[in-house]
């Protein structure tokens, strides 16, 4: 039996781990490097042993110090979470000589899995769909439309040794095959000097759906349904749901059976899950095998009701499973929202500091019957450091129906506040509110169809705004009541609040007209429409609840220089509420101009410099790098926007920078 369980992980996944660990009354140790000296899985955990330095290689994934540690506490077991050493075939063997229980795969799985190539064998080989094409040399146009006709139109036409899309066609017919293939060719040629070319089936319209398998040491192996994980940005995967949309009952045990058919041709056991490729038509294809748990487990957990962290630790202890495929049952439905310490605003570039402000929804069922769960492996307070993964949070909900799961996604990221660091809840609000999104209509291009030219946040429909001004003008009338007199209540205001406001954006203002009784307020508008509103919050409450005419939600308020800022639903807005006469003055104001920095390089993110690929006195030219940083793993190339000479450069590599910090000038 297992007795005492190391993770050696770190962040929201160590903690997850420890809870169902604390729950079945084993003992859990935490690794820590030093950044992660005071990190919550530290805090949660009985022991903790400290690994090494802050930068991973030198830390979480070091076979030697995990050894170490599991020596020096006298752990049995070990859960390696996902990412670091999870699917290193390497450390799963060194666990086997020691001795020492892995909580998940065997090696040979693992192996065998890893490999792109070997992997898409034996699936083909367990009969499992994989993506048709022809790998062999392809001597002319007259053979590349015999094979493409073969595969099956649409078909991607791709150079052998191409990259950044060059060399790459996608052919719909026989015509565009044939110009396609000797296209690629010539490009290839010039690009790479080597033409040599291939054709595989072009998905169209793809969705990324994966299964989630669960088998044991004893050759039982069921699947829990899929996930549909289409919602990415640059391959990342933010938004994911259980089940899917988009597919029936025959796709969905279609994919199951071959899912379990390759964990079965590897002799897989522990958690694990295939990933498919799912065309407009529900034609699915094998991309790879995830031999770990995987980050969006939490949603398959919410519709089955099985702990996978708890399956996980008893296959690995040896015992069957308890479940059949039969017992298997999918209730309702769940989304998770990856919230990342990254700044939409900036083109989502990292961003690390002291989250000064960290207060998640309240978790546990809701009175409207719903759920809402947040995984987390930070706290108010703690720091989000540029060693690692940029993720803060996954916030999850389930409700019996789709549209009611997303709602209550909604109104949790509208709950949730995060201040003092950049991050992408803004985004994930956008998402949960697009209409495309909610009508399921979506592909793994759906962000950079949506948002084209990045994100620029969201523009509020005109019931939003209104729904915004009230609030702004009931913040307004609380304001002023606190500042008459102690108890801040406007049922006993001991004067007469002015009951004409002008109040707006900063773009458009409307005249309004407000009433109140009691703690109700009555904000009527220049077209007599009437919004009654009630509310919880009091002045300096940075969050309250709102109920206007009947609706309620919640909005993060606080007090700007110019009025109130609100940010609901992904807008982010400053509402201005003034007396019709302090409006007129307010034109007369001078309009304050922004710092002209287009004479400098400036960091667009916390991190180090890594590199200065320019010296003062040269001529760059528009698309010159001038500059590496990096921040959370990341690299990140900065160029120039155009023609311009350097005129001096403010920083040297290894030096740590700031956001907005000065690289370098030009002339």
């Amino acid at each position: 039996m297992i007795n005492k369980i190391l993770i050696a992980n770190r962040g929201e996944i160590a903690c997850r781990v420890i809870k169902t660990a604390k729950r079945l009354g084993i003992a859990t140790v935490a690794a820590y490097s030093d950044a992660d000296r005071d990190a919550m899985h530290v805090k949660m955990a009985d022991e903790a042993m400290h690994i090494g330095p802050a930068p991973s290689a030198q830390s979480y994934l070091v076979i030697d110090k995990i050894i170490e540690a599991i020596k020096r506490t006298g752990a049995d077991a070990v859960h390696p979470g996902y990412g670091f050493l999870s699917e290193n075939r390497a450390f799963a063997e060194r666990l086997q000589q020691e001795g020492v229980t892995f909580i998940g795969p065997p090696v040979g799985a693992i192996e065998a899995m890893g490999d792109k190539i070997t992997s898409k064998k034996i699936a083909a080989e367990a009969g499992v769909s994989t993506v048709p094409g022809y790998m062999g040399l392809i001597a002319d146009a007259d053979e590349a439309v015999k094979i493409s006709n073969d595969i099956g139109y649409p078909v991607m036409i791709k150079a052998s040794a191409g990259g950044g899309g060059k060399g790459m066609r996608i052919a719909w017919n026989e015509a565009e095959a044939r110009e396609g293939f000797q296209s690629s060719k010539n490009e290839a040629k010039s690009s790479f000097g080597d033409d040599r070319i291939f054709i595989e089936k072009f998905v169209d319209q793809p969705r990324h759906i994966e299964i989630q398998v669960l088998g044991d040491q004893h050759g039982n192996v069921v699947y829990l349904g899929e996930r549909e994980c289409s919602i990415q940005r640059r391959n990342q995967k933010v938004v994911e749901e259980a089940p899917s949309s988009f597919l029936d009952e025959g796709t969905r045990k279609a994919m199951g059976e071959q899912a379990v058919a390759l964990a079965k041709a590897v002799g897989y056991f522990s958690a694990g899950t295939v990933e498919f490729i799912v065309n407009g038509k529900r034609n699915f294809y094998f991309l790879e095998m995830n031999t770990r748990l995987q980050v969006e487990h939490p949603v398959t957990e919410l519709i089955t009701g099985i702990d996978l962290v708890e399956q996980m630790i008893r296959v690995a202890n040896g015992e069957k499973l308890a479940m059949t495929q039969a017992d298997v049952k999918l209730n309702g439905w769940a989304m998770e929202s990856r919230l990342y310490a990254e700044d939409p605003y900036r083109g989502f570039l990292p961003s690390i500091g002291r989250l000064a402000r960290y207060r998640p929804p309240v978790e546990g069922h809701q009175p409207d019957g719903t759920v809402v769960r947040n995984d987390t492996g930070v706290y108010e307070g703690g720091e989000i450091s540029m060693y690692y993964d940029p993720m803060i949070a996954k916030l999850c909900t389930w409700a019996p129906t789709r549209s009611k799961a997303i709602d209550a996604m909604a109104n949790a990221l509208d709950d949730f506040e995060v201040d003092g660091i950049g991050h992408n809840l803004p985004f994930l609000s956008a998402v949960m509110t697009h209409p495309r999104f909610y009508s399921g209509n979506i592909t793994t291009a759906f962000i950079a169809e949506e948002w084209p030219r990045g994100f620029g946040g969201v523009e509020p429909e005109p019931d939003q705004t209104r729904f915004l001004t009230t609030v702004a003008v009931y913040a307004q009338l609380a304001d002023e009541s606190r500042k008459s007199q102690v108890s801040g209540t406007l049922a006993n205001h001991p004067r007469k609040i002015g009951s004409q406001y002008v109040a707006g954006d900063g773009k458009f203002y409307w005249p309004v007209g407000v009433t109140f009784e009691g703690a109700t307020v009555d904000v009527t508008f220049d077209d007599t429409a009437s919004h009654i509103v009630t509310s919880d919050w009091k002045p300096g409450m940075s969050h309250g609840r709102f109920t206007v005419n009947g609706q309620t939600f919640g909005v993060k308020i606080t007090k700007a220089s110019t009025g109130w800022r609100l940010r609901w639903r992904g807008i982010d807005t400053v509402m201005q509420v003034m007396t019709p006469r302090l409006f007129e003055l307010s034109k007369f104001m001078p309009v304050k101009q922004a710092a002209d920095t287009s004479k400098l390089l400036l960091c667009p993110m916390p991190g180090v410099v890594t590199q200065v690929l320019v010296k003062e006195g040269d001529q760059v030219e528009a698309g010159q790098s001038l500059a590496t940083v990096e921040a959370m793993k990341m690299e990140n190339v900065l160029k120039a926007e155009k023609k311009a000479v350097v005129k001096s450069i403010k920083v040297q590599a290894g030096q740590s920078l700031s956001v907005d910090e000065i690289i370098l000038e030009f002339a």
